[in-house]
């Protein structure tokens, strides 16, 4: 197939599934323009003609960023993210900007101020978040693969929920130059795909160093050719009881298949994930206040004309660009940074953090992988956990570990329930340990 029949065959699967919410920008002509141009090329890149979707919150220039906000509804990015630069220099087409919880702050997309983004299973579930729609774009074939950010699990909640591959790379392996900042700490740019090959294809293009981005590691990315026997802890703290029974059931199927190809499987602890959750909701709105700031109705963003004095143009700008989960984290991240208040929580929260990743390191001295579900449950209900925040922040509790560590982390299928759900399985390796990972995880067929 030409560039402009793979383009015009993904802007016609877009169109067809538009009930589902994923999309929030669609550049069709851009994008057909752009695969003519591929297609006269004599000297084509290694994604030569492959369209792919982007979250919301990554800047292309000239098109729309709006990171699922009102505050940003009329933004005009006047950049180009890194990662989407090095996939468009290499001949992918950007077709459309994915939906997403506004400034990526929830995990269902039911915090989009454009509307919820629906399961691409089930219509009355979530899709869930924050890279919802990047999720759903794969998974209804649309594209083969979508980018989106993973601050607390929003890769791999979604790509679980959906049924697709989704990785959390070591962080620094991926650019964020041009994507909008939730928490700085803990932001990482990833891929949600079809298979686990195209997620290493896309990242063998995206990672390295980056000048504009002075958290960027050196280049250690290099696919494997096959998969080597390793040794693998399943985290007993992930399969408790409160977790699904056909979640934990499909774990431990995915689990028994690592023994049968010829793996070492032998259960660990690691006991400190029981405050890993207690220590995001700190660090991370603490974060979230700082980085969302800027956003004031003066210097770009939603303006409130009807303002009467600056005081009341900052409030009036803020109430009505952000959303109540924007608002909620702006106000914890600022309590807990507050006078009086910092060595409480934000500071005993950064030593608990050091612990964590100290138990991390203390458990890869003797293992290579660890194992444990992605979320404690199937994707929920639309409306289900919405005014419920905590419920909604407990279905993070076995992603956030390994994004306050900076691990690579990844999601793969591991089957269905009853009812067709797709359950995700997580994988979770030491730093700079992307590739055999997801060696790893083509081994086991995905």
């Amino acid at each position: 197939m030409s560039a402009r029949e793979n383009v015009e065959r993904a802007i016609a699967r877009a169109k067809e599934h538009e009930s589902f919410h994923a999309l929030l920008h669609l550049s069709e002509d851009a994008a057909i323009a752009r695969a003519d141009l591929i297609d006269a090329q004599e000297s084509k890149g290694r994604l030569a003609g492959v369209p792919f979707i982007v979250k919301d919150n990554f800047l292309t220039t000239g098109e729309p960023t709006t990171a699922a906000s009102t505050m940003l509804a009329s933004f005009q990015a006047p950049v180009m993210a890194t990662a989407v630069e090095k996939l468009e220099a290499e001949g992918a087409i950007c077709i459309g900007k994915a939906n997403l919880d506004a400034f990526a702050h929830g995990g269902s997309t039911e915090n989009s101020a454009f509307g919820a983004t629906k399961n691409a299973i089930d219509q009355t579930r979530v899709a869930g978040g924050s890279s919802g729609g990047s999720a759903v774009s794969v998974a209804l074939n649309i594209v083969s693969f979508a980018l989106g950010t993973d601050t607390g699990g929003s890769i791999r909640q979604p790509a679980s929920f959906n049924g697709v591959v989704g990785v959390k790379p070591t962080y620094g392996m991926v650019s964020r130059y041009g994507v909008v900042a939730m928490a700085s700490s803990t932001d990482v740019v990833g891929v949600l795909s079809d298979t686990v090959a195209t997620s290493e294809l896309v990242l063998d293009i995206i990672a390295g160093r980056d000048s504009k981005d002075m958290t960027t590691l050196p280049d250690f990315f290099a696919p494997l050719a096959e998969s080597a026997p390793r040794k693998i802890g399943v985290i007993k703290e992930f399969m408790t009881d409160a977790v699904d029974t056909e979640v934990r059931e499909k774990t431990e199927s995915y689990i028994a298949a690592l023994r049968e190809r010829g793996h070492t499987v032998d259960e660990v602890s690691l006991p400190l994930t029981k405050y890993a959750l207690a220590v995001y909701y700190i660090v991370v709105p603490a974060e979230v206040s700082s980085n969302l700031a800027r956003y004031d109705g003066i210097r770009y963003g939603a303006r409130a004309e009807e303002a009467t004095s600056l005081d009341s143009l900052y409030g009036l700008s803020r109430d009505k660009g952000f959303m109540p989960e924007n608002k909620r984290r702006i106000m914890i991240g600022s309590y807990v940074l507050s006078s009086g208040f910092f060595d409480a929580y934000y500071l005993q929260a950064q030593k608990v953090r050091t612990l964590l990743i100290n138990d991390f390191n203390a458990l890869f001295a003797d293992y290579d992988v660890l194992v444990g579900p992605v979320a404690p449950t199937p994707a929920f209900k639309l409306g289900e956990n919405t005014d419920d925040p905590i419920q909604m922040y407990l279905s993070d509790s076995m992603t956030v570990p390994a994004s306050l560590a900076g691990l690579p982390a990844l999601s793969v299928p591991a089957g269905k329930t009853g009812s067709g759900l797709p359950v995700g399985v997580q994988l979770i390796g030491q730093r700079q340990s992307d590739a055999m990972l997801l060696a790893l995880a083509r081994e086991g067929g995905a």
